[in-house]
């Protein structure tokens, strides 16, 4: 099992930056990938951005390319968003996720509680 914990989040307002982290703890050896995926009201929950957890290769969203950045740092078991020039569609229920190696984030990832982002104009 691998419990994740996201903190940060909050209002900001358009153009501004904000960062979100993410600790793992529980079966963190377990851990291949983490990312980050959001939901906004009335809206299915989508992909955000991914890192692996040994190379360090990311992914992201075309929306958000040029704009976020993710990390990570496997010896803390953290990982962190950080979000710049934000607009207000970037407002969203952001959730924190772990998967193990050979699986898919649908079928075996380990999700955080979510934390709010709110952009105003």
């Amino acid at each position: 099992q691998v419990q994740l914990v996201e903190s940060g989040g909050g209002l900001v307002q358009a153009g501004g930056s904000l960062r979100l982290s993410c600790a793992a703890s529980g079966r963190t050896a377990s851990i291949n990938a983490m990312g980050w995926f959001r939901q906004a009201p009335g809206k299915e929950r989508e992909f955000v951005a991914s890192i692996t957890w040994s190379g360090g290769i990311t992914s992201y969203e075309d929306s958000v390319k040029g704009r976020f950045t993710v990390s990570r740092d496997s010896a803390k078991n953290t990982m962190s968003l950080q979000m710049n020039t934000l607009q207000p569609e970037d407002t969203a229920v952001y959730y924190c996720a772990a998967r193990p190696a050979f699986t898919t984030w649908t079928k075996s990832a380990a999700w955080g509680q979510g934390i709010q982002v709110t952009v105003s104009s």
